[in-house]
């Protein structure tokens, strides 16, 4: 679970880009994408597209 902690001179938009960067960083929404109920036709080609790619790039190296 992603947790920010704003300082005491921080405001609110700097504390919320901190708190969107800690999310994606943890990676929490693709994870909810992942665990949904229904996924489209769509979203698993996007899915299983991106995973052949990054498959290709790790062969690679």
């Amino acid at each position: 679970m992603a947790q920010v902690i704003p300082g005491e001179n921080e405001g609110i938009e700097s504390t919320l880009r901190r708190f969107k960067r800690e999310v994606s960083k943890a990676e929490i929404f693709p994870d909810m994408r992942k665990h949904r109920y229904f996924e489209t036709p769509i979203e698993k080609r996007k899915r299983k597209a991106l995973a052949k790619r990054k498959q290709r790039r790790r062969k690679v190296r």
